[in-house]
């Protein structure tokens, strides 16, 4: 309660969490919210500047811009969800096992190989890793949770070496308490709160990270709505429907904004040298 108390304090963070339950809304009611079917065509109806009717106007196939920038939000959490959390089940326990057991795995193994990937800008890597598996939406986020596992790794490493010599870890090795209990339930929950911030601040990347391969026709697939192939499909519209880039444009910035405000205020809560 008191966390809570002081998370509603913070107005920035809040706003990214009004930001971040209104994306989740939408994607959930998207049906209900959509006006058209977001893949249905009306060749009488091409490029409609936005009205009452068509909120965000039409794109060069007639569909309703503003359903398919609704449907689109399920992409994009999604896009979050799924690449954070292939991440973290990759980061988090070679982190914790790294940095446990130290010595020639820890050193030579997995800090050269996580130095390796992290000397590649994220997107140039996720590029890479998606090129190789094909296109897709399901081999997209295992290039982006690919991506993004270094920098679990590296966070869950440094939790783990900053509490494996305090007093009541040593007070369990001496009582005989096996290392995967020790691990699991002693050193991981008090580790946690950076691993929190960073899984959603990262989230934000995966949304960017998602719309570029769309955009690059690397992600999701046409027809299926997503802000990034939006974006790619109305690039040659600029000069005669400009609305037809903005609004996906627009979604992405603000739950992007949304997920970094919601990130800055977790850790403004969650970091201990922030308490009082």
């Amino acid at each position: 309660m008191k966390t809570a108390r002081k998370f509603l304090r913070n107005g920035l963070g809040v706003i990214g969490a009004v930001i971040i339950l209104v994306l989740i809304l939408v994607a959930i009611f998207a049906p209900q919210i959509a006006p058209f079917d977001p893949n249905a065509q009306d060749y009488n109806k091409v490029m409609m500047q936005p009205d009452g009717e068509h909120l965000f106007g039409t794109d060069d196939l007639g569909r309703d811009i503003f359903s398919r920038v609704v449907y689109g939000a399920r992409i994009s959490i999604q896009a979050a969800l799924i690449s954070v959390g292939i991440a973290m089940l990759i980061g988090v326990p070679i982190g914790l096992l790294s940095g446990y057991y130290r010595g020639f795995w820890d050193e030579w193994v997995v800090m050269r190989s996580v130095d390796a990937m992290q000397a590649f800008p994220f997107l140039i890597l996720a590029l890479a890793i998606s090129a190789v598996l094909g296109s897709g939406f399901g081999n997209a986020m295992l290039a982006i949770g690919i991506g993004f596992a270094p920098a679990f790794i590296r966070i869950t490493r440094g939790q783990v070496l900053s509490l494996r010599n305090m007093e009541y870890i040593q007070a369990a090795r001496s009582v005989g308490v096996k290392d995967a209990r020790i691990i699991f339930r002693h050193i991981l929950p008090n580790a946690l709160n950076p691993i929190v911030i960073q899984a959603t601040l990262a989230m934000a990347s995966g949304i960017i990270a998602e719309a570029s391969l769309s955009y690059l026709g690397l992600g999701v697939q046409p027809p299926t709505p997503s802000w990034g192939s939006m974006l790619n499909q109305a690039q040659t519209l600029m000069s005669v429907a400009p609305y037809a880039t903005f609004y996906p444009g627009i979604a992405i910035f603000l739950v992007v904004l949304g997920f970094n405000l919601l990130g800055d205020g977790l850790q403004q809560v969650l970091d201990p040298r922030s308490r009082k």
